[in-house]
């Protein structure tokens, strides 16, 4: 018997190779933190494409896993203590993930903990905010005749891209030479902004050169690359 038999979503996303860890995701800024990690630390997983499209998200089988309704979720049959664990929220997955590995989390204390204060920083600040940005400008929100939402949105996200372009200078990555999940938590998102919902001139994205350089560090990396397209779009 397969340790993901007792999960449900599995009857939904049948898992071709049991043994390895499951990953039910889109590749939107929150769930290509994951398969970004996945492909950096190369931990064998088998991913699954949850569709907005059709609302798999609200379906019985994913609801099981995360009743939040949001990807990314992860199931590793070999987790603690050799059990199945069930994961989502997509920065308890990246600090999983680091724990699981040894890899994206500095072992020094104090830094490790540092690491995860940028963590939070993307969690609390900056996906909140670009996301609502994203909908003021190019979703349903641009056509509201009252403009003071999305300016609101405008000057928060410039707010916190200053925060990150003053913590970038003279360091190669949020935590200096060290690669870590800080970094594969915040660039999709600065990606997004100024890529998906074409923000850019509206948030003076060119005021902030240092953001630009790391994130075109990032987005040479080949792991992301490859995260970046992971699930697979049909």
């Amino acid at each position: 018997m397969s340790p993901l038999d007792s999960f449900p979503i599995t009857k939904k996303w049948p898992a071709q190779h049991p043994d390895r860890l499951q990953l039910y995701s889109l590749p939107t800024p929150n769930g290509v933190k994951v398969s970004i990690a996945l492909e950096e630390t190369g931990l064998p997983y088998e991913p699954h494409l949850v569709r907005f499209d059709t609302n798999d998200q609200l379906s019985p089988e994913f609801l099981s896993l995360n009743p939040n309704n949001k990807i990314p979720a992860i199931i590793d049959p070999d987790g603690p203590e050799g059990r199945p664990l069930a994961l989502w929220e997509s920065g308890a997955i990246l600090v999983y993930l680091a724990g699981k590995t040894g890899r994206l989390l500095p072992t020094d204390t104090a830094a490790r903990y540092e690491t995860l204060q940028w963590l939070m920083f993307q969690m609390g600040g900056i996906g909140p905010m670009f996301g609502q940005l994203g909908f003021f400008h190019k979703f349903a929100g641009k056509d509201y005749e009252d403009k003071r939402p999305r300016d609101r949105y405008v000057g928060e996200s410039k707010r916190l891209l200053a925060v990150l372009n003053q913590r970038l200078k003279g360091r190669r990555w949020i935590m200096g030479d060290e690669y870590t999940i800080a970094d594969i938590a915040v660039f999709p998102w600065v990606r997004n902004l100024v890529g998906f919902y074409g923000a850019g001139d509206l948030v003076g994205f060119a005021d902030f050169p240092e953001v630009q350089r790391v994130l075109d560090a990032f987005a040479a990396r080949p792991a992301v690359q490859r995260g970046l397209n992971i699930p697979a779009r049909d």
